[in-house]
């Protein structure tokens, strides 16, 4: 059975959500509970966890490479099986050992089982017209925080901690590993028409490009540049919002401001932004940060909840132009390979902007914001610097 496109993303926009919400979400909600009984501190957890981001670098191309050639439902389907595995793993650990073995297992199924397989699996399915389905599934994806983190709190204080980790873990088996099955089989891309009614022909690896290096480098600054901040400010915003002023409720309800922002950046690029080239939305994204941090010093705690929507807003669609650039810049053929070099540099910002982060805050307070400011200049900058594929040939 061949799914339409629309039951398609509707497939994978669950699994990611299960995807995202028992594994990337899941340290903010299990790491307190979590670290007494392991005789760890809290910042051990954490650690464990960018050890998990760090397995990326080293599977990312491979995984890539795999989708290219055969498709992304059996490494899909096998990620489904990793995740049970670590978070099995994960609910029977007794010490630190055990917890960095759990978190690396589980950091390798991150890697072949959430947003960048899932995209390079839609530019496996449907070429370059993938743009649509990609910003489909991080809508679907977008709530993953929203649904699982109530419950995960909700298992932990009823159950404890362990049993929340063996849940997740029969959820992959029971839910996300038969979602990834029922998505198509085989390497080319869905039979769809194009609009003059002929088949969608199979996306085929191009001949490198000579050109490709700069272009290649300029991506992976932006990309390695917006996720150390997603990443900072996933851990540190609510902290951050009290330090320029406002009231622990407040910043709390400010900082809940950023997945709902986050959704609705995405539907702007599913509508309007939609008719835009991704460099023109990306570009427009990368500004929203640097804005908010603008409004955040200049007026302190008023600023709080502006702050949350504009980071929120830019994120939401940054996520999807992760998926889309490589896509409109360099066309389907070798997508996974590039998706899995280009985050090689991500995985690393990603790692290192929560410690870091801190440490700047530790030292400036909300003056730290200038850091994460300049970074987004800077990633508009490189975005500036880089032309559509019909003005690249014509050059």
């Amino acid at each position: 059975m061949i799914l339409p496109r629309p039951a398609v993303v509707l497939v994978l926009g669950t699994a990611q959500t299960l995807g995202w919400g028992s594994t990337f979400y899941l340290p903010a909600i299990l790491a307190e509970p979590m670290a007494p009984d392991l005789g760890v501190g809290v910042d051990a957890v954490f650690a464990a966890f960018s050890g998990a981001l760090l397995v990326g670098m080293l599977l990312g191309p491979l995984g890539g490479r795999i989708i290219d050639r055969h498709g992304g439902r059996g490494l899909l389907s096998l990620s489904s099986l990793v995740f049970a595995a670590g978070l099995g793993l994960l609910g029977l650990a007794e010490g630190p050992l055990l917890l960095g073995l759990a978190w690396l297992v589980i950091g390798a199924g991150m890697t072949v089982g959430l947003y960048e397989a899932a995209f390079s699996t839609l530019a496996r399915l449907y070429g370059a017209r993938a743009r649509g389905a990609i910003t489909g599934i991080t809508l679907l994806a977008g709530f993953a925080s929203t649904v699982c983190w109530p419950i995960s709190a909700g298992l932990e204080a009823e159950f404890g901690w362990r049993a929340t980790c063996f849940a997740w873990a029969a959820a992959h088996l029971l839910l996300g590993l038969p979602l990834n099955l029922l998505l198509p089989r085989g390497a080319g891309p869905a039979a769809e028409p194009t609009p003059e009614g002929a088949p969608a022909a199979p996306a085929r690896r191009p001949p490198a490009a000579a050109g490709e290096r700069r272009p290649m480098l300029l991506l992976a600054f932006v990309f390695a540049a917006v996720w150390f901040t997603s990443t900072a400010m996933g851990a540190h915003l609510p902290r951050l919002l009290e330090q320029a002023g406002a009231t622990p409720a407040a910043a709390i309800a400010a900082a809940a401001l950023v997945g709902p922002a986050q959704v609705a950046g995405r539907l702007l690029e599913f509508g309007l932004l939609q008719r835009l080239h991704p460099l023109l939305s990306a570009r427009l994204a990368t500004l929203a940060h640097p804005l908010g941090a603008a409004v955040l010093v200049a007026l302190g705690a008023p600023g709080a909840a502006a702050f949350a929507l504009l980071h929120g807003a830019g994120s939401g669609v940054l996520t999807i132009a992760k998926g889309t650039l490589p896509l409109a810049l360099f066309g389907p053929g070798d997508y996974g390979r590039r998706q899995g070099l280009l985050m090689v540099p991500t995985r690393l910002a990603q790692a290192a902007g929560p410690f870091v982060f801190a440490l700047l805050m530790e030292r400036f307070g909300t003056g730290a914001l200038a850091v994460t400011a300049v970074l987004g200049l800077a990633a508009l900058g490189a975005l500036l610097l880089l032309r559509p594929a019909a003005e690249a040939r014509a050059a």
